[in-house]
Formats: structure tokens, C-alpha cells, sequence
């Protein structure tokens, strides 16, 4: 079934008895030729592209609980490419370009809108720092632009501009990037990828992996054992539990990222703003909420909550750039579980057991790469060779000792 504005009239004429589950609730088959674990937006978009872009078939994915209640329905909502080093440029601009076509591809409306991200600057080495950044990503084919603080004031009249401590001199604005719905992103592409035959089974928990003479024959699951020619794991925050049935230690840590929202506002926010000297970003949702974040927790969690330190934080970032903010009355919060890699970057590669493919460590930025990490994986699984975007984010550049990303924050190498 298409969706369409005729549709919508039709069925509003004939009671709307004409609309169907938007993808099957599939049950699993003996065996498939691609298994990727894992019904977030990654692994849904991975499916999808498989499908769609690569002509393979017999794929499944394996959901331990429901679509859309892991990550990608527990993040910010922020889409950008604003990143200064080759090793992720290239790849995350690559990514915004695939969100920027995504609602037609996927006949399917996932609120993209591009209204634009402002970076603020605070000091004059970080002009120096963003100008960099920004020539780095216009080399790269994105578009960047320096604002001074009379142009701020003028789209943002109600950011502090004169702080004592935080004064704002200016910012880099991104003006392509913006929000998208994300629990709409994991409903688009689960439904294109059912439309494309993909079998999508929930309350699938992978336990276990059949592993014979460095060949991964299939995984182990809560409904039986599940035969797969090529597995890829995509798993978020789980991917150290996960890889771990494959007798696999990562350089990734589990934290928790808390999200917050507002009670619902008018319109105030024209954009995406972020704190330059600290970690608070914020945008305004389609239900008027303010949707806002900060740094994660820093030890390390499974549970899908944070603590009140980061709250007060992430608040405190919030009332230094726009004390209005602190009219409004905090509606709800929640936590994602990241995978902190060790230089702050993801990890798309093969891994040692034949069969066995991994995608993981995404840090801070897993939502705004979703069309991209599911095409590079999708690439990685049918063609076996890296995607030209993605060729930095293998597991042997932590022994080159390659730098590919300008803060990777968030870890805690010194533990490992």
C-alpha cells in the first residue's frame, strides 16, 4: 500500500477501514541468507538498503523487544554533518544527503526538516577552531556559514549574548541540517524494508552465536536457532553483551545519554543551537516540546535512565545561553545506552569469524548517521569490500594509531 493524499481522502470517506499493520509481524524461518541483529534505525535501515539498493534477498531482523524502543526512539532528533576531519566528513555529509531525498524513497513521513544548526562560539580561539571546521566541511561539499553576533541576535533574539562568563561571538551554522522524527525513521524503514520482503521478527532475543571452524553458521535465539550465511551485529549500546557470545572484546564502553523534554510551547526555536562552552544542545519538536541534551553519564550502564548531576548540567548549559528556558516546565526524560568507542568514532568491519560482521561505537552520533550506516553496511554485507565513505571505520585503525576524529570524548581508555 502507497501513501498518498488520495489515500487519505479515500479513506476518510469510506470510514478509514482500508488501512493495514504497516509491516507484517513475521516469525522466523529455518534460515536466511542475511541475519542483521538488531530493529533500531540502523539495523532496519541496513535491511532496507540490502533490499532496495543491493537486489539480495531472504533477509531477516532480529528485534529482542519492539521497533522503535531501543535507541532510536530515545535521542535528540538532530541531523547534521558538521564534522572537520576526513575520517568523518565525508561519511556524515554523505549521510544528510540521504535524509534529505529519505521521505520520498521511503513514501513514508519522517518529519525531516532542515531547519538548520547554530554552533555558538564563545572565545576567539574557537572562532579560530570553527572557522577551520567550517572550510573543512565546504572542501567536503557541505555548506557552513559564519555568523556574527549582530546576525544571532537578529534570527535568535532571545539568546544571552552579553554573559559575563559565556559571551557569544558568533556561531557556525549549518543550514542543511535540522531535525528529523526519530521513532518515525524506525517506522519508515520497517515498513519499506517489509515491503521489500524483509522479514522483521520481535521478541527475538539473540543469545548465543553457532560458531564452527572460524564459521558463523547462525545465532541463537529466544525462539530457536536461527541459520544465516552472513550475520551482521547492530546492536547499540548491547554490542559489548552481544559480541561477547562471539568470544569478542571490544574498545567500546556502555553509558547512558539522557534526552529531555519540555511541556509543549509555542514556536521559539528557529533551529538547532548548541552551547560552545559546554554540552547542551536544543530544538523545538513538531508537538512544541523543547528537546534538549547534554554529556552522558560518565560511569558505565545498561539501564536505560540517567542521574541528576548530568540534569543539573545539562540545565545549567541551558540557563546560560537562554535563561528563558527556565520558565518551562520539564515534562519528561529518558536514557540511551551509547556505545563509546575509544577515539570517539564508530566501527563498520569484519570481524574475525568468517560470516560475523560488526557495526557499532557510535558515541554521540548514531541518529544522524542512520541512512548512511545502514547503506555502508549494506555494502559491507553484499559486496564484502568497504564503502568509499567508510573506509576509516575499520577495528585495525586503533592499532595504526589513526585519527579520524577531532574530540573523541566520552570514554575512559585508561581503564582498559
Amino acid at each position: 500500500m502507497r501513501y498518498s493524499g488520495f489515500k487519505v481522502i479515500k479513506e476518510a470517506l469510506t470510514g478509514h477501514r482500508g488501512w493495514g499493520p504497516a509491516w507484517r509481524d513475521a516469525a522466523p524461518q529455518a534460515s536466511y541468507d542475511y541475519v542483521i541483529i538488531g530493529g533500531g534505525g540502523h539495523g532496519l535501515a541496513t535491511a532496507y538498503y540490502l533490499a532496495k539498493e543491493f537486489k539480495q534477498a531472504r533477509i531477516a531482523v532480529l528485534e529482542k523487544g519492539w521497533i522503535g524502543g531501543g535507541n532510536v526512539g530515545r535521542n535528540t532528533t538532530i541531523i547534521r554533518s558538521n564534522y572537520l576531519l576526513d575520517g568523518n566528513e565525508p561519511f556524515y555529509e554523505f549521510s544528510l544527503k540521504l535524509w534529505e531525498g529519505l521521505e520520498q524513497d521511503l513514501n513514508y513521513n519522517a518529519m525531516v526538516s532542515q531547519r538548520g544548526i547554530l554552533n555558538l562560539i564563545h572565545t576567539d580561539a574557537q572562532r579560530d577552531a570553527f572557522i577551520r571546521r567550517g572550510n573543512a566541511m565546504m572542501l567536503n561539499g557541505a555548506d557552513a556559514d559564519l555568523l556574527s553576533t549582530a546576525q544571532i541576535v537578529a534570527r535568535y533574539p532571545f539568546l544571552n549574548v552579553n554573559d559575563a562568563r559565556f559571551p557569544i561571538k558568533g556561531g557556525l551554522a549549518q543550514h542543511r541540517g535540522g531535525t528529523v522524527r526519530h521513532d518515525a525513521v524506525a517506522w519508515g524503514y520497517a515498513r519499506a524494508a517489509d515491503q521489500r520482503g524483509v522479514d522483521i521478527i520481535q521478541n527475538c532475543e539473540v543469545t548465543g552465536f553457532r560458531i564452527e571452524n572460524g564459521t558463523c553458521l547462525g545465532v541463537e535465539t529466544s525462539r530457536g536457532f536461527i541459520g544465516a550465511k552472513k550475520v551482521g551485529a547492530c546492536v547499540a549500546g548491547s554490542s559489548s553483551r552481544l559480541m561477547s557470545h562471539a568470544g569478542m572484546r571490544l574498545p567500546i564502553e556502555s553509558h547512558v545519554l539522557q534526552a529531555f523534554v519540555s511541556e509543549g510551547l509555542k514556536p521559539v526555536l528557529p533551529g538547532v543551537i548548541t552551547f560552545g562552552a559546554g554540552h547542551f544542545y536544543c530544538s523545538q519538536s513538531d508537538k512544541g516540546g523543547l528537546v534538549f541534551g547534554g554529556d552522558i553519564d560518565g560511569y558505565n550502564s545498561y539501564a536505560q535512565r540517567g542521574n541528576l548531576p548530568v540534569v543539573e548540567d545539562v540545565c545549567e548549559g541551558g540557563m546560560a545561553i537562554f535563561p528563558m528556558i527556565g520558565r518551562a516546565r520539564l515534562l519528561r526524560m529518558w536514557g540511551g545506552i551509547m556505545d563509546m568507542s575509544m577515539d570517539g568514532s564508530p566501527i563498520i568491519d569484519h570481524t574475525h569469524i568468517k560470516g560475523l560482521y560488526f557495526n557499532g561505537g557510535w558515541c554521540y552520533g548514531g541518529f544522524k548517521a542512520t541512512p548512511a550506516s545502514g547503506f555502508v553496511y549494506a555494502h559491507l554485507l553484499a559486496t564484502d569490500t568497504p564503502h568509499p565513505t567508510a573506509t576509516a571505520y575499520r577495528f585495525d585503525r586503533f592499532a595504526k594509531g589513526l585519527m579520524i576524529d577531532e574530540k573523541g570524548m566520552g570514554n575512559q581508555p585508561n581503564l582498559h
